[in-house]
């Protein structure tokens, strides 16, 4: 469970919502047989970061970003 460290309901949904456009971003990307693993990976993602972002367009931009250097690795 990716967001069950969050506690707060305004973090948590932050983190909803940069994880839907975040994966709406990246989903293009991502072959269909790899779906669930990859939104997965994102969710995590998005949870580590849902403190340290100003708001919800940088915690998606972050995301994105964090997800792609991973990707790439």
């Amino acid at each position: 469970m990716p967001f069950s460290s969050l506690s707060d309901p305004v973090d948590l949904a932050r983190a909803q919502a940069a994880l839907e456009a975040a994966w709406n971003e990246v989903r293009s990307t991502i072959p269909d047989a790899f779906d669930e693993r990859e939104r997965t990976n994102l969710a995590y993602i998005v949870a580590a970061l849902v403190h340290v972002a100003e708001d919800e367009d940088d915690l998606t931009r972050r995301a994105i970003e964090r997800y792609r250097r991973c990707a790439a690795a």
